[in-house]
This record gives C-alpha cells, sequence and structure tokens, in this order.
C-alpha cells in the first residue's frame, strides 16, 4: 500500500468514512464532492439503523457512478480512543474487495491527529499476507493500493509524519511475521543468520556477528548446543548492534528462535506440531524490533541478540537425565528435552552482559502453561524490578498489546535450583505454575552488572509470547498465521514514541 496525507477535499476512489456509533446521517464536514444519491443512500441506512457503527464494523455502499463508499464503525463517542481507531483501520482494510478498486481516500470527522494516525497504522497492520508458496494466476494482480488521508492544513505535517513512522514500524511487524510465517524447511538456524546478514547491508549503523556452531562449542554455550546438536542444521547465535560505538548503557534484547521443535527425545505428540515453526517468535520479535528501530532512524545504542537452533530426536541428541554446563558456568540437569527454549536463552541472557546493558529482555514462545494461565489475550511478563516491569506493561498498553504481570516469586526460584546433582533443573517438580517456575529459571542466568558477584543483577525482564505470537484470533491487525506482536511495544518502550 501507498499512503499519503492530503489537505484537499477531493475524493480519489473510495470513499472511507469512519463514524460514531448512533449517527443518524452523515457529518456536515464528510458531505464534500458527494453526490446527491450517495448523500441520500448513507442517510438512509443510517437514519435506519442498517449501519450501527459498532467498533469494528464494516458497510460497503456501492453506487455506481455515484462513487463508492465504506462506513467504518468506531463506537460510541464518548467512548473511542486510539485504540478503536486502530481497530476500525484494520477492519477496513479487512473489508476492501475487489469492487472498491484501488484508490482511497478517508475522511474524518472530529478526529485528533493522533487517532487519524492510530487509523492509518490499523490498515498498514492488517495489509499483510503471506502467500509466497502459493502459485499466482495471472489474472490475480492487483494493483498497489493508494490510500490518501485528508485532514486539515494545520493537521497535515504532524499526520504525515505519523505515518512515516508508523510506516516504518510496520515494517518491523512484517519483517517478524514473515520469519514466523515461513516453513521449517526454509527457516533454519543458518538461514535466520544469513538473513540478519544481508539485512544488515542497507544500514550504515548496523552490525551482526554471527557465531556458529564451532564457535559456541569454543566458547561454552552448552545451553545452545544441547538443544541443537540432534539437528543436522546446527545452531548459532545472531546478534544485531545497532550504533555500537556510542558510548554507555543500552537495551539488550534476546529471543529465543527454536526454528522447529519436536520436543527432541522428549518427543511432542504429533498433533499440530505443525505450529511448531512459531517456535522462532522470539528470535523473529527481537529482529523485527531492530527494522521497526532502523527505519525510523533511531540514534541510541541497541543490542539484539536471538539463539537460533532446531531440535530434534537423533542419536546424538541430549537426552533426559543429562547434565550439561552453559555459558554462565553453571550446569543444568535435564528432566525434558522439550524445555529446551529456556536452555538456548541462559546462553543468550549471560552473553548479554557483555554490551553494558541498562536492561535485559527477553522474548520466548516458552511454555504452554502461560497459555493455559492467559489465553492468546495478553503476553506474560517477569522482572526482577518492579518498576521496570510496570513500565513494560505501560509500553504495551499504549500500543495495544497487553503484557500481564506475572509473578516471580522466591519459591519459584527454589524449585528450579533444587537439583540434586546439578546447579539448575530445566523442569519444575511438577504440574502447577509452569511458566512461572521457567521465568524463575531464566533469572538464574542474568548476569550481575559486570559479571560482579558482588554486584546487583542487571534489570531484566521475560515476556512468553507463546499465546500471542501465533493463534491470536482477537488480534485483528493480522489475518492469521504469526503476530508480529511487541515489535511495537519495544519500539516505544526504546525511543518513548
Amino acid at each position: 500500500m501507498e499512503m499519503t496525507v492530503s489537505a484537499s477535499d477531493n475524493i480519489n476512489g473510495t470513499l472511507i468514512l469512519p463514524i460514531y456509533e448512533g449517527t443518524e446521517s452523515i457529518p456536515e464536514d464528510s458531505e464534500r464532492g458527494l453526490s446527491q444519491t450517495m448523500k441520500s443512500q448513507i442517510n438512509r441506512v443510517l437514519a435506519d439503523g442498517d449501519f450501527k457503527a459498532k467498533k469494528k464494523t464494516t458497510m460497503s455502499l456501492i453506487g455506481g457512478e455515484d462513487g463508492k463508499i465504506i462506513l467504518a464503525g468506531l463506537g460510541k463517542s464518548g467512548d473511542v480512543n486510539a485504540h478503536d481507531y486502530r481497530k476500525s483501520g484494520a477492519a477496513v482494510f479487512a473489508a476492501i474487495g475487489k469492487a472498491h478498486g484501488s484508490e482511497f481516500t478517508v475522511r474524518f470527522s472530529n478526529a485528533s491527529v493522533s487517532e487519524m494516525g492510530a487509523f492509518a497504522e490499523g490498515m498498514m497492520l492488517r495489509d499483510y499476507s503471506y502467500d509466497n508458496y502459493k502459485m499466482k494466476d495471472d489474472d490475480s494482480d492487483e494493483d498497489e493500493k493508494q490510500i490518501r488521508l485528508t485532514c486539515g492544513e494545520k493537521e497535515a505535517e504532524e499526520l504525515t509524519a505519523l505515518v512515516t513512522k508508523f510506516r516504518g514500524i510496520t515494517k518491523g511487524v512484517h519483517l517478524s511475521r514473515d520469519l514466523g510465517n515461513c516453513p521449517p524447511n526454509d527457516m533454519y538456524p543458518e538461514e535466520f543468520a544469513d538473513r540478519a546478514w544481508e539485512w544488515a547491508k542497507q544500514y550504515d549503523n548496523v552490525e551482526v556477528t554471527i557465531i556458529n556452531y564451532d564457535q559456541a562449542i569454543k566458547a561454552g554455550m552448552g545451553g545452545l548446543i544441547a538443544v541443537g546438536k540432534g539437528s543436522s542444521r546446527k545452531p548459532c547465535m545472531v546478534i544485531f548492534e545497532m550504533n555500537k560505538d556510542i558510548k554507555g548503557k543500552c537495551p539488550v534484547l534476546v529471543g529465543k528462535g527454536i526454528t522447529f521443535d519436536t520436543g527432541g527425545i522428549s518427543l511432542k505428540p504429533g498433533a499440530n506440531m505443525d505450529e511448531m515453526k512459531y517456535d522462532m517468535g522470539g528470535s523473529a520479535t527481537v529482529f523485527g524490533t531492530m527494522e521497526a528501530l532502523a527505519q525510523t532512524g533511531h540514534k541510541g545504542k541497541v543490542v539484539g541478540i536471538t539463539c537460533m537452533a532446531e531440535n530434534m530426536p537423533a542419536a546424538n541428541a541430549t537426552r533426559p537425565g543429562d547434565v550439561i554446563k552453559g555459558l554462565s558456568g553453571k550446569t543444568i540437569e535435564i528432566l525434558n528435552t522439550d524445555a529446551e527454549g529456556r536452555l538456548v536463552l541462559s546462553d543468550g541472557l549471560w552473553k548479554a552482559g557483555e554490551f553494558n546493558p541498562e536492561y535485559i529482555v527477553d522474548f520466548a514462545t516458552l511454555t504452554g502453561a502461560c497459555v493455559v494461565a492467559l489465553g492468546h489475550e495478553a503476553t506474560g511478563l517477569w522482572s526482577n524490578d518492579e518498576d521496570f516491569r510496570t513500565k513494560i506493561h505501560e509500553a504495551g498498553n499504549a500500543v495495544d498489546e497487553l503484557a500481564w504481570p506475572m509473578p516471580l516469586l522466591p519459591a519459584f526460584e527454589k524449585e528450579m535450583t533444587d537439583s540434586k546433582i546439578a546447579d539448575t533443573r530445566n523442569l519444575g517438580a511438577g504440574r502447577w505454575g509452569g511458566a512461572n517456575t521457567a521465568a524463575a529459571f531464566l533469572k538464574q542466568f542474568v548476569p550481575n552488572v559486570n559479571y560482579d558477584k558482588d554486584s546487583e543483577q542487571i534489570t531484566w525482564a521475560h515476556m512468553d509470547i507463546a499465546g500471542t505470537y501465533w493463534g491470536a484470533k482477537t488480534n485483528t491487525m493480522v489475518k492469521n498465521g504469526a503476530t508480529g506482536v511487541h515489535v511495537r511495544t519495544m519500539h516505544k518502550l526504546i525511543t518513548d514514541q
């Protein structure tokens, strides 16, 4: 899609009219350029209650030579915020059919610049499909959609800036979705690394470093190696550095990147195993966030670490009962090889300490227990710092990506360090609180400042996106598949914009 901002009253193509619930006739400031026939048709459906303008609803009016209209419901005027405008924009884009053509004019009534921008963002986010593997008919090609947002002259500059920002952030979201949706025969650790390497070439301020299998062994990344060694496609760690020459502390993002998860020797049931291609959603979030920051010209230093592996059963695969030593030097008793994401993250979190973090945030499609607790409506959020946890929660709320605070109790930590033969264990003692014990395990590998045992632990948060990275049917910003969740949250957190 191509989206522009204009102060002109001209109507190009289909007119999109966002309106409030209870509107009984077309607003006066929206009538300009409409034929009398279309005005009458709109007023009739509004007065008769045929279109009630409830949130996320649409109605198409095709008037032939008189024009085409899409009515977009916003809900009750006193109960509408930017989130509702964003959802309305997404609903409109989802409703666009071939009959509407390729040109559209959006005309707002009594909307703020932030609300208009949110509507545009919703359209951009919903403008996504993953059809790389589908045959295309010669007649199936559609012209690129041209969207023109109209506003007053005073608002045009500010709205243009918002559209530009959201366009950049959306590219990061779509990249995250592309990575997650890609089938596992074509998306594996080295392929992810290659894409990151090629991606970085377009930016002067971004560098990518790849730690390959042999280098990971030499470095002592026992968690990463233990998960990935059973696959013919070996694990690696991919490190993104933006504006690396800037001095001082910086945000460090760490992502779980299991490109396919069979469960290893602790083999998963066959039902829905195809969805385990999404188990690299954490690394996709990190990569997408780096793209969003690069696209919007972020000037600060940011580091991303992605821990890439394919978890497969094989003669040389890690077994339940094995004990490994990770990058931190701590030993881990493997009780279940399907609790693998925390193993690769243990090395990534420890590695993060090398980059002088202001804070560390990790992302992982980590536990089914989190989905049981929160469904597909919210990401689980744990932190060793309540103020920082609140800051992430508020950043998520600001962009309508809910991250729900979860408990990190000493009892959970004790449970995960209660191995009789190792420093830690990768599974809790029972089925209860599995998402919490997983977070407690990760906390054991968050380094102290400067790796000094007498220093405080680096500020850290863990986000379990198992329920929100895919399968989130209530996420109206995407039709299906990977959602790209929390790219927008992290952009908000890091840039405060």
